[in-house]
């Protein structure tokens, strides 16, 4: 069977380099989960290297082109290859609230949106790694008071450790994308259950960065703060200003104000 062919709209660059397949595989601990998730798996160039581990691997995958091609040269997948769309998908319809960890040299296109994914299933994904678009993962693994410190930092941060690990270029790639790649892995928190409320949490976050450049009085005003509350000194500052937990004592603070 001939190679897949990328394809533009599913933001496909197929990663040639064994040696840094590799190396993605050596990322996870296994531990903790019997089952690891590949997002995106193309042709399988990683896949080889996690089918090696002590671990029962599935993968997820959209193209049709490429599932044919895992079938015909992966018999390990037999009966483990899930032709969806990962964001989209309930993944519990195959694992059924197990634990499992995620990897993936990840679309660009979707990598936000497997990371949201991921958050919401983080009950059951105590470790993540993979590849993102370079300034995606240090993004993700950032701190507070710079321009990259966001949205997807604070969520990410509030429940998992985050660790850039490497940077990969873009001449081991067919096609070769236009930036550079970057490697980082999450492992969650000991203790994830954040001591505010959760939903209200991921509202005040993506709220007061929506506005990053005023002031939390003035990004946060639709949770409708009392002038009390107004006055506290937290309300002076940028979202970027804010470590993960000063944004749990906000949430806090702002649940107070509405009992």
């Amino acid at each position: 069977m001939n190679d897949v062919k990328a394809k533009k709209h599913l933001g496909q660059h197929f990663l040639t380099d064994e040696s840094i397949a590799q190396r993605i595989a050596e990322t996870l601990d296994f531990k903790g989960y019997d089952i690891t998730l590949e997002i995106g798996p193309g042709m399988g160039v990683l896949t080889k290297y996690v089918l090696e581990k002590p671990t029962t691997t599935y993968v997820i995958e959209i193209d049709t082109e490429s599932v044919d091609y895992l079938n015909a040269h992966y018999p390990k997948l037999h009966g483990k290859i899930i032709s969806k769309d990962f964001p989209k998908y309930n993944i519990n319809e195959v694992f059924d609230g197990k634990p499992f960890a995620i990897i993936g040299n990840f679309p660009y296109n979707i990598s936000s949106q497997i990371v949201f994914k991921c958050l919401e299933l983080r009950h059951q994904v105590p470790e993540f790694s993979g590849m993102f678009q370079k300034e995606v993962a240090e993004r993700i693994c950032e701190k507070k008071g710079t321009k990259t410190y966001g949205i997807l930092s604070v969520l990410v941060q509030a429940f998992y450790d985050a660790e850039y690990l490497f940077t990969v270029p873009p001449d081991v790639f067919n096609p070769p994308p236009k930036v550079n790649s970057g490697v980082l892995r999450l492992r969650r928190k000991e203790n994830f259950t954040l001591p505010c409320n959760e939903k209200l949490f991921f509202q005040v976050v993506k709220t007061g960065f929506q506005q990053r450049r005023k002031t939390l009085r003035n990004s946060l005003k639709s949770f409708n703060l009392s002038d009390n509350l107004k006055e506290d000194t937290i309300f002076d500052l940028r979202p970027e200003q804010l470590s993960v937990e000063q944004f749990i004592e906000l949430t806090k603070k702002i649940e107070a104000n509405a009992v």
